[in-house]
């Protein structure tokens, strides 16, 4: 497994490409070799990526009431749990959440969202908030609205949007088993449409769900062939109250190896990490840089508190990380 994991590595330093069946391989690495995953994924990611670290922060922009029935999720209507309920918020909160997150050191803030889509009078106010982010802070603004079409996404980027997030959660052979509202295609047509509209795409997805290590690497060449920007990897944080209340966290080696192999499918693209971290990885979350990841998200998640951000910018420090900065 060694000498694999090496010429794996040395492959796609030199401009080559990892299969899907090797991409399996690699995640069955036990003992040492798991080690030298996540040295070849470090390599990979020092070459292509270099040593930054990108950091991002969000807003839950609108919570709860959500028609669709994803499995894992807090503010599905279809489940019953102590997620927070409310509309829009309004305009000068976003404004305000997006300064925060400038200060924090931040290089992304996102505006997310519950429910299928936005339209109407919540776009016209996300869309004036998105304006003045871009007017009043060197932030770069996201937006995760749920699926969109080409119009709405010209909207966005008109107004100010820098990136699109739009999560396709698993593998399309899993998703059946997470989600039965909407297809698998319906996101995939949205990542699309927004590329088409000439706007970044930050998509990703949840890993513990129940999916094989073959369905996360089927996730991951999906994320290639649609040549998103970023890969933002959510770890199951189980919700009392939705259909995955009971499911067993996975191990911080399994995510951590999940990781090196999205590097190694991934090498030129930001793998961020986000939701989970800190329940699924718990003393081992300075290791996700080590796996090949060069993003996080800091501050608190939609419905679940994330880490002190004052402990993560140590941590960044630690390590001898550079972290980018907010700059259009």
């Amino acid at each position: 497994m060694e000498k694999f994991i090496a010429e794996i590595a040395q492959r796609i330093i030199a401009g080559g490409s990892i299969t899907p069946e090797e991409a399996v391989r690699l995640t069955e690495a036990e003992g040492s070799a798991i080690y030298d995953l996540f040295r070849a994924a470090t390599r990979v990611k020092e070459h292509f990526v270099g040593n930054e670290v990108h950091l991002c922060s969000i807003i839950n922009a609108k919570s709860g009431r959500c028609a669709e029935n994803c499995a894992f999720c807090a503010q599905s209507s279809h489940h019953t749990t102590d997620a927070p309920v409310y509309p829009l918020v309004q305009e000068d909160q976003m404004v305000e959440c997006a300064k925060t997150a400038e200060t924090n050191g931040s290089a992304c803030f996102g505006i997310i969202t519950s429910g299928t889509t936005v339209k109407g009078q919540e776009l016209e106010q996300i869309l004036a908030a998105l304006r003045r982010i871009r007017k009043e802070t060197t932030i770069l603004p996201s937006c995760s609205l749920g699926i969109i079409d080409e119009e709405t996404a010209l909207k966005l980027k008109d107004a100010g949007m820098d990136t699109y997030h739009h999560n396709l959660e698993t593998a399309e052979s899993f998703f059946p088993n997470i989600c039965t509202t909407h297809e698998y295609r319906e996101d995939v047509e949205t990542v699309r449409a927004v590329k088409k509209a000439g706007v970044k795409v930050c998509s990703g997805g949840i890993f513990g769900m129940g999916e094989s290590a073959a369905q996360r690497v089927e996730m991951a060449f999906t994320l290639k062939e649609l040549d998103v920007d970023s890969v933002p990897m959510n770890f199951l944080n189980p919700i009392d109250g939705t259909r995955l209340e009971g499911a067993a966290l996975i191990s911080a080696m399994e995510c951590l190896k999940t990781i090196a192999v999205y590097r190694l499918i991934l090498p030129e693209k930001r793998i961020t990490i986000c939701g989970g971290r800190e329940k699924n990885l718990r003393d081992l979350q300075s290791w996700i840089f080590f796996a090949g990841a060069n993003g996080t998200m800091i501050g608190n998640y939609l419905t679940t508190l994330g880490r002190n951000v004052d402990t993560d910018l140590t941590m960044f420090s630690d390590l001898g990380l550079t972290t980018v900065m907010c700059a259009h």
